[in-house]
């Protein structure tokens, strides 16, 4: 129900976005990332209709995340990345838009991001 794309190798400072297609109508989008040896950490989330986002304080001035029901797919567009930003990015689906640690129903592969210094 979930495909994530758009990760790659960019240097420090760079910027690079992050698709999510889905096919889960109606439901709130959130990313994650899982960085080697490391627990999975919640950076955003946007509910059904784009109109109310969520953001971790370690990205909140950073990343922006944005949806386009039309296409079925959020974004993750992501500045000034740095080195340990690193990480597998996963988007998850979850029908009701709700902050902090919760459950997710859906996830997608993960698309790999690799900052180099």
């Amino acid at each position: 129900q979930l495909q994530a794309s758009g990760g790659g190798l960019v240097q420090a400072g760079g910027s690079l976005r992050l698709s999510c297609t889905f096919s889960v109508a109606n439901y709130a989008i959130a990313w994650f990332r899982q960085a080697l040896g490391k627990e999975r950490e919640f950076l955003s989330v946007v509910n059904w209709n784009g109109e109310s986002t969520s953001y971790a304080d370690s990205v909140k001035d950073r990343f922006t995340i944005s949806r386009d029901n039309g296409i079925n797919t959020v974004y993750l567009q992501m500045h000034s990345l740095k080195p340990e930003d690193t990480a597998t990015y996963f988007c998850a689906a979850r029908y009701t838009f709700i902050t902090g640690p919760v459950p997710y129903t859906y996830w997608g592969q993960g698309t790999l991001v690799t900052v180099s210094s």
